[in-house]
């Protein structure tokens, strides 16, 4: 079957989200034709290419359009238009604006009173038959007609109290953020014979404008829709809006929060199934409107090959003073609780050494709480020295991915006594998981989809509690034995729950289960004028890839039915 897979910032890229499954679904469900539609986040996204597409995805079926750019394309709007873009604007800022709850329902102001969750549709979608038709929506969007619309729904009856405040600069800043959030409405992707009107099923890498796509498909062409959140979007969205900004005020922030929020209603509300990628996911998906009916868990699939070198070395269990800690430098890993918990661990156990190990440090705030770690770290543990000659050193040691001490993430782990995370905030541990596939114990904290992954093969603790984590490092450093046998317990849930062949193989039922549910599309030259089926319109032959439908024309006329040609024989060599 055909897919259209849609990516916001990730797949093909080679930054960003979602590109590691996506290019392993892609490369493991091979039988599939997967054509892929792509939303780029940044220039430099963009410069940094495309990861190796495999051989059976051509360059001609990724089509890709920014987020970032400036999108016009030149065209206005008549009268008529501009009265039919007012009017579905309207309903959209008059659904933002309402005040709703947390799965996007709640009454919208009007004559109708209409629910918020049906106006935003009738308005989204409004406008996306307007995009298709006329175009211009870049412009009409950033126009005084939509913030004079914007402004009118904030301070109708029954908006809600935290948009009622909003300025002519909040609008104006709050437009721009909407128009590249629907730029999709404007985009060429839904021709019936070459865009996602001839896919058999849409596959959205996440939600949010991502989804979009596959909510026109459905609209235009009845395309099924299925939504993969291993990231709850709107979760990400609160979080990277709960500290405030500088350049966007309250009522700025407000507004994306509740479109945000209505888009991901209607997403929830529209896709055949949703898999979120764990539970902690899930309970955000319900909260925020999914039918559980929808929602299957499928985790995300990571391969355990890699790992196993490490996990079957019977000598190699690693040092058993060895502490290591992997994943990114960010304020919500808390490496400062991590150093505090270790101050503990060194004065009860004096030969412990602990290793962090980090990606590469690119961004100015990772680059920022590093050099605080670095100097937190020297502050409690002076370099030790073994005697008065000896070069002192530090038992704490900072390293990234590709150093000569850390070549390898399998290298990390087997030099692993003991994998700790000490998170506040995560979604999916993977480095948890990675430990597992390696036969190692684990201590973390207790926060994201920890608990789940884990599933008691480790040991867990409260989020920034410094004495917790030390003491249950120091219980698992002191018996041996029970680390090897929640090591052997780690590794055999992972084998079982977390690799590419389980997530493969949910993705193959879902396609399969959807499109059996979906309603057959039939094409225009098959069925009659009272839309009947037209018998043998497509004979057999042309479902088969190869040369079936190849057809010798006559130089006068149209070709005769005994001249169509079958696999390498014309009809009348074959004996009876």
């Amino acid at each position: 079957m055909r897919i259209g897979l849609l990516t916001d910032g990730g797949y093909p890229y080679a930054t960003g989200e979602s590109r590691l499954w996506c290019d392993r679904l892609v490369r493991g469900l091979a039988p599939h034709e997967f054509h892929i539609y792509a939303l780029s986040r940044s220039a430099r996204q963009e410069r940094s290419g495309w990861v190796l597409l495999p051989p059976h995805v051509p360059a001609e079926r990724v089509r890709t359009a920014p987020l970032w750019a400036p999108a016009d394309d030149g065209r206005g709007y008549g009268r008529r238009d501009r009265r039919r873009f007012a009017l579905h604007f309207g309903r959209l800022a008059e659904a933002i604006c309402a005040e709703g709850g947390p799965d996007g329902t709640g009454t919208v102001g009007g004559a109708d009173g209409a629910d918020g969750v049906e106006a935003f549709a009738e308005g989204l979608y409004g406008l996306a038959d307007l995009g298709r038709e006329r175009g211009g929506l870049y412009a009409a969007l950033r126009s005084e007609t939509a913030v004079r619309l914007l402004e009118s729904a904030c301070r109708a009856p029954g908006a809600r109290r935290s948009v009622q405040t909003a300025t002519v600069p909040d609008f104006l800043a709050f437009a721009d953020h909407l128009e590249r959030a629907l730029r999709p409405l404007s985009l060429d992707w839904y021709g019936e014979d070459d865009g996602l009107g001839a896919v058999d099923l849409c596959h959205a890498a996440s939600g949010g404008p991502a989804a979009l796509p596959g909510l026109l498909a459905k609209r235009f062409f009845g395309v099924p829709l299925l939504l993969t959140e291993y990231g709850v979007r709107l979760r990400a969205h609160y979080l990277a809006t709960a500290g405030g900004d500088a350049a966007s005020g309250a009522p700025v922030r407000a507004l994306l929060a509740a479109f945000h929020r209505r888009l991901a209603a209607e997403t929830y509300r529209q896709a055949g199934a949703i898999t979120p990628g764990n539970l902690h996911a899930r309970r955000w998906q319900e909260r925020c409107g999914a039918d559980r009916a929808k929602l299957r868990t499928v985790y995300p699939g990571m391969e355990a090959q890699r790992f196993a070198a490490v996990a079957d070395d019977l000598d190699g269990a690693g040092d058993p003073a060895t502490l290591v800690w992997i994943g990114r430098i960010e304020p919500a890993k808390d490496l400062i609780s991590l150093l505090h918990a270790f101050a503990a661990i060194r004065r009860a156990e004096p030969g412990t050494r602990l290793r962090i190990v980090s990606v590469p440090v690119r961004d100015a705030e990772g680059a920022a709480y590093l050099a605080h770690c670095r100097g937190l770290a020297a502050h409690l543990f002076p370099d030790e020295a073994a005697d008065a000659h000896a070069v002192g050193d530090n038992p704490v040691s900072f390293e990234e991915i590709g150093d000569p001490e850390a070549p390898d993430l399998p290298d990390v782990y087997a030099s692993a006594g003991l994998v700790v995370l000490s998170s506040v905030v995560e979604g999916f541990p993977i480095s948890l998981v990675e430990a597992m596939f390696c036969g190692r114990a684990t201590v973390s904290t207790d926060v994201g989809a920890v608990v789940e992954v884990i599933g008691g093969t480790g040991l867990v603790v409260p989020p920034r509690n410094p004495r917790a984590l030390a003491d249950a490092c120091v219980g698992l450093l002191r018996d041996p034995e029970r680390r090897a046998r929640l090591g052997a317990a780690a590794r055999a849930r992972a084998l079982e729950l977390f690799t590419v062949e389980q997530n493969l193989a949910a993705f193959r039922a879902l396609y399969l289960e959807l499109i059996s549910h979906a309603p057959r599309r039939r094409p225009a030259d098959s069925v009659d004028a009272d839309g009947a089926p037209v018998p043998f319109a497509h004979p057999a032959e042309t479902r088969v890839p190869g040369h079936w439908t190849a057809v010798r024309r006559r130089p006068d006329g149209p070709p005769a039915p005994a001249e169509r040609v079958g696999a390498g024989a014309g009809a009348g060599d074959h004996d009876v």
